[in-house]
Parts: C-alpha cells; structure tokens; sequence
C-alpha cells in the first residue's frame, strides 16, 4: 500500500486556518480554482528551471513543454477563479500580486529541483493524480472548469506517459539509474500524501457537483504509480514518519517564499508594466 492511502484516514473537513470560515460559495468556488490553477501554475515554474539543465536537449524542450501545458491551464483556471471572485483580479493579479499564504497549491510542486530522477517521481505522481482529477471534472456543474477539463485531461496523459517511460527507463537500468530512481521514489513520497487529503473548498465544491474529493483520487493514482514502480523493478517506500501538509490552506515550505519572489519579481518591480 503506498502513502496516500496509508496512516491516519484524512475524511471531511479539516480545521480551518485558510481563511475559509464563514466563506461565501463564490469564495469557496473561487478558492477551489485557485487551488487548481496554483498547482499548475507553481509546477509550471519549476519546470521552467530545467532549461539548460536537463540530460538531453530533447528533454529540455519536452520538459518546457509540459511547464507550458501547465501554465495554460494555470491561465485558464486563474482567469475562472477571477471571475467566480468578482472582485476584478484577472489571472495576471492572482498570479503575480498575491502574497505567499494565499497561494493554495501542495507542497509537492513548490520544492526545489533536485536531480532529473527526482523531477520524474515528481512529474510521475503529480501527472498521476492531475489525470485522474480531470477525468472527473470534465462532468463538473461549472461549465467553464469543464471545457478546462476536457482539455487538461489529454496533456496531463502525455504528462503522465513522459514521466512513466523515464521511470521504466531508470528503474530497469543500471545498478547506478536504479538507485538513484529508488532514491528519488522515497525523497518525492513526504509529500505525496497531501494530493489526496480534503480540504475545505474541495469538499464545498464537491457537494456542489463542480470539484472532487481529492480522497476519491486515491485508489486509482496509487494504482497507477505502484504498477509503474513495479514494472521498473523499484520498491514503492515505506510511509515517512511525516508528511507535508497544509499547502491548501496557505501553509508553505520555505521553497515557496524564493520561488514567488523569482516569480513575481518583474511584476511588482514594474506595476502596469506592458510590453
């Protein structure tokens, strides 16, 4: 059994410190976007960091690649979150003028790039749950997530794929790929678990037929990984003595704080600045 099913069962609403007590449904809707379009959007950052730095120069254009998949997505959702919001913020403020606590993404897309068969653990467990999450959604009662959905679903595939061949490619490689692609398998794993726990605007939305439960994502995404980590002859790991949390509700590592200020620099230097 891997970690987001393993440990302490994570059902229903968990204690509120994002701010959502209280919450209006056009705010729960707008912070469930928000969720979604954070993920893509802080994953999308990360990637970019690989230019230049990937093993090969094919692997340099395909991993800017799936970072550009998700900053459309990340557009798209943000753009939605604005407009549920109602309060005039297009996806350009919501991405470049909010401050740290009120990014709503997991701890997993925010960390670090470490080696290429971390990213890959990475890639192949955030892919993993991204494809099961949009299958669902393209039925969802907001018509708008669902076209983001219908969408989203086909590049998270090839997302999903490109990391799976990786995977097989390192695990059943070398003595030296298959140790450092056990490595990474038990580095990625603390932060695994948070994909599948509930958060407030998760279970609102998933009331309202717009979201899912991310809990209900479990059993399909650790299917998928352990048949990829087995067919490379890797060992799914141990569950960590801890795990991240709290990335739903603005709790971050201290990775966030460097990334947003990479990210955001430009905006907040030139306010209003066109080009």
């Amino acid at each position: 059994m891997s970690e987001l099913t393993s440990g302490p069962v994570i059902a229903g609403r968990r204690p509120d410190v994002g701010g959502l007590d209280g919450a209006t449904p056009a705010e729960l809707h707008a912070a469930y976007l928000l969720s979604l379009g954070d993920d893509a959007l802080i994953y999308a950052q990360r990637l970019g960091e690989w230019l230049t730095h990937a093993p090969q120069i094919e692997e340099d254009m395909a991993l800017g690649n799936v970072g550009l998949d998700l900053l459309g997505q990340a557009r798209a959702l943000l753009t939605r979150a604005g407009e549920v919001e109602g309060e005039g913020r297009d996806e350009d403020a919501l991405a470049m003028l909010r401050d740290e606590r009120r990014f709503r993404n997991v701890q997993l897309v925010e960390q670090p790039r470490g080696d290429f068969a971390h990213e890959m653990a990475r890639m192949l467990w955030f892919a993993s749950y991204q494809y099961e999450l949009y299958s669902r959604l393209v039925d969802s009662a907001d018509e708008v997530l669902a076209g983001i959905a219908q969408k989203a679903v086909k590049e998270v595939d090839y997302h999903r794929d490109h990391a799976t061949q990786w995977v097989l490619r390192l695990g059943d490689g070398t003595e030296l790929s298959h140790a450092r692609m056990q490595a990474a398998l038990e580095a990625v794993h603390p932060y695994v678990r948070e994909l599948g726990e509930d958060y407030t605007a998760a279970v609102w939305a998933s009331e309202q037929a717009i979201g899912v439960l991310p809990s209900a994502l479990t059993e399909a995404v650790n299917a998928g990984v352990a048949q990829v980590v087995s067919q490379a002859t890797l060992t799914m790991p141990e569950p960590p003595r801890w795990h991240a949390r709290g990335g739903r509700d603005g709790v971050h590592s201290e990775a966030m704080g460097y990334l947003l200020a990479e990210m955001q620099h430009i905006a907040r230097s030139h306010p209003g600045a066109t080009w």
